[in-house]
């Protein structure tokens, strides 16, 4: 026997000794928190090589995103406050009452966006309103059309828009399309691929799912974005797939949320886009040509909200926190996924206990089996304190939406879960504004109208295999 055969394994429990090594020290220098670095520290112990790889993959934060670094290269696309015709006269502050003055303030410290008044927002609900909307818009365009999503599919909805599309192009329109490479990877062909052949220009942000291209693949870009001529904007929930089209009666229907925006604070939709499509090309977008001076239109006072693990890392989280600490009636929240953070829970159990209504609406059945396990293995921990938990029925409800008492309203691309609140880059609109915050009320009222109640009973009935694969997928929960 050879000395190399011999040393062979002590040789690789010494490499796997100071791989473990190595992985705790970047983790005690880089992670926020404790129970994260725990966890982390002990897989690569345990499981020396196969932890170690994991957290190289999934623990890492590579978008190197800060804001010192993107500001210094980038030529961003001026917000109102740098666009001083866009609000001349300046506007006088929206009127609200005390405890949404508060939130106001609050979210002024989070967000680097001003709170801008003069617009008007349009809800629209699933494909069937919005897609049409979003398509003439584009049909109509002039100067500029920006448009983000997390998923471009080729099938019916995906053919309108890249047609709308190349029909801008074609007649001069400057059009550019960004889509995330994870989502680009749900539908065959891609369609990143088909937008280029017909002459759009595409960025990919990330290099989706192939393996040696792995770093960004758990951090992505969700945010959906479209902005035409710099003046008419839509953002929220909606992806580009038919399924969104209910009249179409796909296999599997999504109901979603889109919204409509005119006025200034669409210049904060532009800015949002134009630093991920810089990041992700390294074109400069000019301001004169994608954000031209907006005027108001409307009685809607609104903030873009960007969040993501860079140099806006939670500002979501506490953009919800700080609504929930303002909230005195009640507070509704409509979500595909809700899996929050024990901050978050915390918050919610004390606005039950404080005798604000607290309801919250969730799909019966989850598009994503493991994630509706999870889910329930959580909802325990927020009804214990009186929190109303209402399971809408088929088709399988997408919409994200947050209200509070009868005048703000929080809606966007994030969901109430690790990846849109800490891993993902999202885009949500904050909005002061009496009568559209009824309307969305309404619709919320609608959706608790033909949705069952959760009962804790119910969850306490559940087998013990049950309450078991529950609770193994709630562990898994950071990155579902």
């Amino acid at each position: 026997m050879t000395l190399l055969q011999t040393a062979w394994p002590y040789i690789a429990a010494t490499l796997a000794f100071l791989l473990s090594l190595l992985v705790s020290a970047h983790i005690l220098l880089h992670k926020r928190e404790v129970r994260a670095a725990v966890g982390w520290i002990g897989l690569a112990w345990l499981a020396p090589v196969v932890g170690s790889l994991l957290y190289l993959v999934f623990g890492i934060n590579r978008i190197k995103r800060r804001g010192s670094e993107i500001h210094a290269s980038m030529d961003r696309v001026p917000v109102p406050r740098r666009l001083p015709a866009t609000l001349t006269p300046p506007l006088p502050a929206p009127p609200l009452d005390e405890s949404l003055r508060e939130l106001a303030r609050s979210v002024d410290r989070v967000t680097r966006n001003e709170l801008l008044a003069g617009n008007r927002i349009e809800p629209l609900r699933n494909g069937d309103a919005a897609y049409p909307e979003m398509l003439r818009a584009i049909r109509e365009a002039r100067t500029s059309v920006a448009l983000a999503t997390y998923i471009f599919d080729m099938d019916r909805a995906g053919r309108e828009f890249a047609d709308a599309l190349a029909e801008a192009v074609s007649r001069g329109v400057h059009v550019r399309v960004l889509i995330d490479g994870v989502g680009a990877a749900y539908s065959r062909p891609r369609a990143p691929g088909v937008l280029r052949e017909l002459g759009i220009q595409v960025g990919q942000f990330g290099g989706g799912m192939v393996p040696w291209r792995m770093p960004y693949v758990n951090l992505r870009n969700h945010r959906k974005i479209l902005v035409v001529d710099g003046s008419v904007g839509f953002t929220g929930g909606m992806n580009i797939r038919e399924s969104s089209y209910l009249a179409l009666g796909t296999r599997y229907p999504t109901r979603d949320l889109h919204f409509k925006l005119e006025g200034p604070v669409v210049a904060q939709l532009v800015d949002a886009f134009a630093q991920d499509w810089t990041h992700t090309t390294g074109e400069q977008l000019p301001g004169a040509l994608w954000c031209p001076p907006l005027k108001p239109v409307g009685p809607s006072a609104a903030r873009g909200i960007s969040d993501g693990p860079d140099d806006d890392f939670e500002k979501l989280s506490w953009t919800i926190l700080a609504g929930l600490r303002s909230a005195h009636r009640h507070v509704r929240i409509v979500t595909p996924y809700f899996l929050p953070d024990q901050a978050l829970l915390t918050a919610l159990n004390v606005v039950a206990m404080a005798g604000v209504r607290l309801d919250i609406v969730l799909p019966e059945r989850s598009n994503l089996r493991i994630v509706g396990w999870a889910m329930r293995a959580q909802l325990a921990q927020v009804m214990e304190y009186g929190a109303r938990v209402w399971l809408s029925p088929s088709p399988f409800d997408h919409s994200k939406l947050m209200l509070v008492d009868d005048g703000w309203a929080l809606f966007g691309s994030g969901n109430w879960d690790p990846r849109s609140l800490r891993l993902n880059f999202e885009f949500n609109v904050e909005c002061y504004d009496e009568q559209l915050v009824t309307k969305l009320d309404e619709l919320v009222t609608e959706k608790i109208n033909d949705a069952r109640p959760l009962s804790r009973d119910e969850l306490d009935r559940r087998s013990l295999p049950v309450k078991l694969r529950d609770g193994a997928a709630w562990l898994f929960s950071p990155y579902l």
